[in-house]
């Protein structure tokens, strides 16, 4: 993970300047702006670390030796669920949330329904059902 761990670090020490001297542009008017590149900075720092802490307890991966060969990754990557409706559902939620947030209220909490019967259909997708196990 140490390819990614240096495109992640390297943010902060671009973003944090480029927010100071949007800050001073700008005379420390628009709040928005300065704070937003700031955050970013900030969460591109977040995001370094975490993958530099994972980085040393998960060790190498073929993908960061330069001597490494194409079969040394094969294998079991993860588990996933190419069947599942329940992001699809979340996605629609999520965007009727927003949706309520731009026209009214009333549509929001109808999104938020929505996302809590969604979130705990694919937490629970292999807990019953056809593909219990």
């Amino acid at each position: 993970m140490r390819i990614e761990k240096n495109l992640f670090l390297i943010g902060v020490p671009i973003f944090v300047p480029i927010a100071l001297v949007y800050g001073w542009l700008t005379e420390w008017s628009e709040w928005v702006g300065f704070l937003g590149i700031l955050l970013v900075g900030g969460l591109a720092g977040m995001i370094g670390f975490y993958l530099a802490f994972t980085g040393k307890r998960v060790g190498q991966r073929p993908e960061d030796r330069l001597d490494a060969e194409i079969h040394e990754g094969s294998g079991e990557q993860g588990h996933f669920s190419p069947w599942s409706w329940w992001p699809l559902v979340l996605g629609l939620s999520a965007a009727t949330g927003f949706l309520g947030i731009a026209i009214g209220f009333w549509i929001l909490y109808i999104g938020m329904g929505l996302a809590v019967i969604a979130l705990v259909g694919w937490v629970f997708e292999y807990s019953r059902g056809y593909h219990a196990h």
